[in-house]
């Protein structure tokens, strides 16, 4: 399992409360179809029984348990000119 934390998402998650959530989210397409993307939410899991905790540099890391096998960045960026 390698998960990499950006410096500036470490930061930027601290400032939000330390905690975030890797999961599958399910988009579906105007004309059907559908895929799993893989989504982290600034929040502890309604069920972290279901998840794998971790600690990384002072940030907890709920991981759905389908994403540790993937190799997998965690950045944030800006939008529209704005910055978190």
């Amino acid at each position: 399992m390698a998960i990499e934390v950006s410096d500036r998402a470490r930061e930027w998650l601290k400032r939000k409360g330390g905690v975030v959530t890797l999961c599958y989210s399910p988009r579906h397409g105007c004309c059907g179809g559908r895929v799993n993307i893989a989504v982290a939410e600034v929040r502890a899991p309604d069920a972290p029984e279901r998840y794998t905790r971790l600690e990384c540099d002072g940030v907890v890391l709920y991981i759905d348990p389908t994403l540790l096998d993937h190799g997998l960045r965690l950045d944030v960026e800006g939008f529209l000119g704005l910055r978190p």
